[in-house]
């Protein structure tokens, strides 16, 4: 058990990092970690995601959170949110101890001038992963040759309509996120 919390530590750690841009540039890194260890499945790391973008909290941790916990229980949890967390503070610390020297350096600058268009296309493509995940069922598709199986026609719905309800009502996203979560428990 002491190995398998460190190697979770060390996997998170790794994840907290190499990821600039917050949670969703995390997921990329998280999503391979986790896929390829066979801690879960695509559609169990979908609805994980689903779970912690609904959450209070940054997503990251939420989800560092969860597959520690779904591996190795509450002791799991908390070792993978330390070892997501801990890089972050660690930087910071160093970073507000040195703050004036760094302040206007031009490399500094340019250092992250050219990280933008990498945490972009980090997000981007999470969110690509994910949509592919929801939209379609590839593994079903796989089973039976039918297109009809391949596409999940109740999450293209779903989508187009909230697409269309945030588009013409400007509210508050929290009311399109339970709403989406009402109508995803009853169709799914």
């Amino acid at each position: 058990m002491i190995i398998e919390l460190l190697q979770m530590f060390w996997i998170f750690f790794k994840v907290g990092l190499f990821t600039i841009g917050g949670g969703l540039a995390a997921i990329p890194l998280i999503q391979t970690e986790v896929i390829n260890r066979g801690w879960l499945t695509q559609a169990e790391f979908a609805d994980m995601i689903a779970v912690s973008e609904s959450t209070p909290g940054p997503i990251g941790v939420n989800v560092a959170t969860y597959v520690g916990y779904s591996q190795l229980g509450p002791i799991g949890s908390i070792i993978a949110t330390m070892g997501i967390v801990m890089p972050s503070l660690i930087i910071i610390m160093l970073i507000a101890r040195f703050i004036l020297k760094f302040k206007e350096n031009k490399y500094i600058e340019g250092v992250f001038v050219g990280l933008r268009p990498a945490v972009t296309g980090l997000i981007l493509g999470a969110a690509a992963s994910i949509s592919f995940i929801a939209m379609f069922r590839y593994d079903m598709f796989l089973e039976t040759g039918s297109i009809m199986d391949l596409i999940n026609i109740p999450a293209f719905i779903m989508f187009g309509v909230f697409m269309f309800l945030t588009n013409k009502w400007k509210h508050h996203p929290i009311y399109y996120i339970v709403l989406a979560g009402i109508v995803g428990m009853i169709v799914f």
